[in-house]
């Protein structure tokens, strides 16, 4: 694997992480909108980066990135503090990022066929 490579998938976790905190931010904030907008992100992150690095695992780094930071942000704190609360958004929130970062990272690549474009009927 070489280092730009590696950089890339570098940057793709700390994308992760930062969208997992955004989203933990914004679905409860502007709920059901925020939940649509911060699973949207989610996907769009994952199926970008399957097609910027071009494999499955350009969707899994960002995915797991993001699973951890979500888990670590729904811990609570000795002072009683949260982030997540217990309700339908929260719970819909995690468990759709982590459905859409494994739908992403299991997506089959299927490369075009070799040879100049036709169009059917020709």
């Amino acid at each position: 694997m070489t280092a730009p490579r590696l950089g890339g998938y570098a940057l793709l976790a700390v994308a992760g992480v930062l969208v997992g905190a955004a989203g933990a931010l914004v679905q409860a904030a502007w709920f059901p909108g925020g939940l649509l907008l911060a699973l949207l992100a989610v996907a769009g992150l994952c199926y970008g980066g399957v097609k910027a690095m071009g494999a499955r695992m350009g969707g899994g780094v960002p995915a797991g990135a993001w699973t951890v930071a979500v888990l670590l942000l729904t811990s609570s704190r000795p002072e009683g503090d949260f982030l997540f609360g217990a309700g339908l958004g929260s719970y819909a929130f995690l468990l759709g990022g982590m459905f859409i970062g494994v739908m992403c990272a299991t997506l089959p690549l299927v490369p075009q066929p070799p040879g100049p474009p036709v169009r059917l009927g020709k």
